[in-house]
């Protein structure tokens, strides 16, 4: 730092000690203009003539006032617009104790609004240039009375134009500061949207393929002794299972690599192309499963492809965790003008009464309950893409969720239909 930057700091810290070497400066200028004579025989002279006891002191008095302009504007311009007075009417020979009033004015000009700066401004040019015509040393038409008025004109204009760039440079700040806490906020926010993305995805792939290896784990176990062949294909379908589950977690976590790493995965998110190979994962578990389409081939968006995926796996995932062993479900999508409906029914039949826990896991589908993340995350993707979601159960037994979804990449705002209570 330069000691031309330090000097300057270190005015603007102390404010009043700028403004003290601010009015030692006006009165130097004072007094040494009022040794000159404009008037001369050749021009301008100096020491030709020399300031009264009542000049010194009322420019003594002009520049001691500049020194609380900051803090009290327009009490020290009355006071100096006042002196200046005092100095047209009485002083001889004149000393330009209006000066001290010019710096005031621009004071007053630069620190408050513009209609103030245009009323006080007018004034003081109509009372000291008024005064000097009318009660002057000179003639009304003197170069220095329109000097008088150029000059008081000429400080309220400067001080309303460094007003307004300071009120520039601040508002140009403040949208700055502004746009800097909006990206921020849209950064946090972003990351926070993809964090529950995918823990929904993670939730989804974990709960739907566990339930099938602890389902087919169990029927393995049961025949084991019995009817091995059985056994083994169980055991392969667990295999199976958990390949998928291996992949799905891969292709997940892939999401958390690097922009550029040659490990991520390029496999596309699973759709509703892959909606026949859902369902016989399902149906190998034990639970028979209808699958009707009225869909026409329609080509979805990703995210409602991938969405509409998910609702289905999660409905029939819990379908199979919580409706009972002879439960039977139907799955249906509909394009339905511009929106795609989903729909997965069960039965509910024979579902086994089973004690609760100490701390039972939230039910899904298929339960009396409500609550668990499985229906939390299905509505979530289905809200985020502007459709809608109902999950209750049936009348007579079973469950039913439905979903709709914008079947286009318009986003549209749709409020979530909360569960019956």
């Amino acid at each position: 730092m330069t000691t031309l930057e330090r000097t300057r700091d270190g005015l603007r810290a102390h404010p009043l000690l700028l403004d003290a070497a601010l009015a030692c400066g006006v009165l130097v200028c004072m007094v040494a203009g009022s040794f000159v004579d404009p008037h001369g025989h050749d021009g301008p002279t100096w020491t030709t003539r020399a300031p009264g006891a009542l000049s010194l002191t009322l420019m003594g008095l002009g520049a001691a006032a500049l020194v609380f302009r900051r803090r009290a504007p327009l009490p020290v311009l009355g006071a100096t617009v006042g002196l200046s007075l005092v100095e047209i009417v009485t002083a001889d020979p004149r000393a330009p104790v209006a000066m001290s009033a010019v710096i005031a004015l621009y004071t007053v000009a630069s620190t408050t609004d513009r209609p103030t700066t245009w009323r006080v401004g007018l004034a003081t040019m109509t009372v000291l240039t008024g005064a000097a015509m009318l009660a002057g040393l000179f003639p009304w038409y003197a170069q220095e009375n329109l000097g008088l008025f150029a000059w008081t004109g000429m400080a309220a204009a400067a001080g309303d134009a460094v007003r307004s760039r300071r009120a520039v440079i601040h508002a140009i700040r403040e949208r700055a500061e502004r746009a800097e806490r909006t990206r921020e906020e849209e950064a946090r926010r972003r990351v926070a949207e993809e964090r529950l993305r995918i823990a929904r995805d993670l939730h989804d792939v974990v709960a739907h393929h566990i339930a099938l290896v602890n389902v087919q784990a169990g029927v393995a176990a049961h025949v084991m002794d019995r009817r091995p062949d059985q056994a083994k294909e169980a055991l392969a379908h667990v295999r199976e299972a958990s390949r998928s589950a291996l992949n799905e977690l891969r292709a997940t976590v892939g999401l958390l690599r690097q922009s550029g790493d040659p490990e991520a995965p390029t496999e596309p998110a699973p759709g509703l192309a892959r909606l026949d190979e859902l369902a016989d994962t399902f149906r190998n578990a034990g639970l028979p499963v209808e699958v009707a389409r009225a869909d026409d081939g329609t080509v979805l968006p990703a995210a409602v492809d991938l969405a509409a995926y998910r609702v289905i796996q999660e409905a029939l995932t819990n379908v199979r965790k919580h409706a009972g062993e002879r439960a039977k479900a139907e799955v249906s999508v509909v394009r339905v003008g511009p929106t795609l409906e989903i729909t997965v029914l069960d039965d509910g039949a024979s579902a086994p009464t089973v004690p609760a826990p100490a701390a039972p896991e939230p039910p899904g589908p298929g339960a009396a309950g409500r609550g668990g993340h499985g229906l939390l995350g299905m509505r979530e993707r289905v809200t985020a893409l502007g459709g809608t979601l109902t999950a209750a159960p049936r009348y007579g037994g079973g469950f039913r969720v439905h979903a709709i979804l914008p079947a286009d990449s318009r986003k549209t705002t749709a409020p979530t239909v909360d569960e019956p209570v």
